[in-house]
C-alpha cells in the first residue's frame, strides 16, 4: 500500500485516494497529490524588488527625487517636484518608502512617485 500525503489543510494523516484525488475524511478537503508534489518542488518565493518610476531598482540607503508634486495632509505646503530625499528605507505596504524630508519630517512615500537620484 502506498503512503498518502497528509492533508494540506488540516494536516490529518488519515487521507485516502478516490478517483485520482486525495481526500481528507476529517475536513473533507480534496486535492491532487501530483499538484501538491509539484508545488513542493517549485522554487521558494523570491525577495520583493522595489522599483522607482523609471524602473530602476531601489535599495535601502538610496537617495531619490520626487517626480510629482505631492499634497501632504496637515502640511501648509506640498512637496514639490525635484525635492531630494536621502537615506530611504524600503518597507512592505501601500507606501513602500520610509524617509525623513528636511522641513517636513518623517513620512512614507510610494515608489511610483520617485526616481533614483544620480
Amino acid at each position: 500500500m502506498s503512503e498518502m500525503p497528509p492533508c494540506p489543510k488540516c494536516r490529518s494523516t488519515y487521507t485516502y485516494a478516490d478517483r485520482g484525488l486525495a481526500v481528507c475524511p476529517e475536513c473533507g478537503h480534496e486535492w491532487s497529490p501530483q499538484e501538491t508534489a509539484a508545488a513542493a518542488a517549485a522554487p521558494a518565493e523570491t525577495a520583493k524588488v522595489w522599483k522607482d518610476a523609471n524602473g530602476n531598482v531601489l535599495q535601502d540607503g538610496d537617495s531619490v527625487v520626487l517626480v510629482k508634486t505631492l499634497d501632504v495632509r496637515g502640511a501648509s505646503a506640498p512637496l514639490k517636484v525635484g525635492t531630494k530625499v536621502r537615506n530611504i528605507r524600503l518597507i512592505d505596504g501601500d507606501h513602500d518608502i520610509a524617509c525623513k524630508i528636511d522641513g517636513f519630517g518623517a513620512m512614507q512615500l510610494k515608489s511610483e512617485f520617485v526616481r533614483k537620484a544620480t
